[in-house]
């Protein structure tokens, strides 16, 4: 019986440890082609002079703890609004819903977004906004805030991985109009997790 319950804490942690493996070479991957496209001369938001210095972004160690399942309590009535950008723009969204999750023991709760301009175009029929700001911001990342891109889960739970937290393009050039996140959108905390500032290293 002891040989037994071994052999499946064994195969337990063997399958955990696989299972965690599989994340962090999916996260290299992801990392990769960001800096592939920022590489890119005919996709990279880089002005000529970033992209004749660039490298590599920078970003913070992968952590687990910051990929997590939010529950969705959708707001099918609320309106479409404008949201605010970096430049005198205002972009058109509908709030799609509220996500509720937690992180390092503390209940988070944020509005997540549908971008009416994108929603009609093949490929974002099912796309769902999550811009952000936390206690990182103006630090170690770029202080106006940062997105996520999701997707309308078929139930009422959806992934939320902050590992994979991107800067908005207006983070690395200023001809770019970026959105920036409703106050609603701030998160009381530092998420340690995803892209940090331009040119900065941790």
């Amino acid at each position: 019986m002891r040989l037994f319950l071994a052999c499946c804490f064994l195969l337990f942690h063997l399958a955990m440890n696989a299972q965690q493996g599989n994340y962090f070479e999916e996260i290299r991957k992801h990392r990769l082609a960001l800096n592939e496209e920022f590489a890119d001369p005919k996709k990279s938001p880089l002005t000529k002079e970033g992209l004749a210095h660039f490298d590599s972004l920078n970003f913070f160690p992968v952590d687990t703890n910051f990929r997590l399942w939010a529950h969705v309590v959708r707001t099918p009535d609320s309106l479409p609004f404008k949201m605010l950008t970096t430049t005198a723009r205002l972009a058109d969204y509908r709030q799609f819903g509220w996500l509720h999750f937690n992180i390092n023991e503390t209940l988070l709760k944020i509005p997540v977004y549908e971008s009416l301009r994108l929603k009609g175009k093949t490929g974002f029929a099912d796309y769902l906004f999550l811009p952000f700001t936390d206690l990182t911001n103006g630090e170690e990342t770029y202080g106006g805030g940062r997105f996520l891109d999701l997707h309308i889960p078929e139930g009422d739970s959806v992934l939320v991985d902050f590992n994979k937290a991107y800067n908005p393009y207006c983070a690395y050039n200023s001809r770019y109009s970026c959105p920036i996140p409703p106050e609603e959108n701030h998160l009381p905390l530092r998420v340690t997790a995803g892209i940090l500032t331009y040119g900065k290293k941790h």
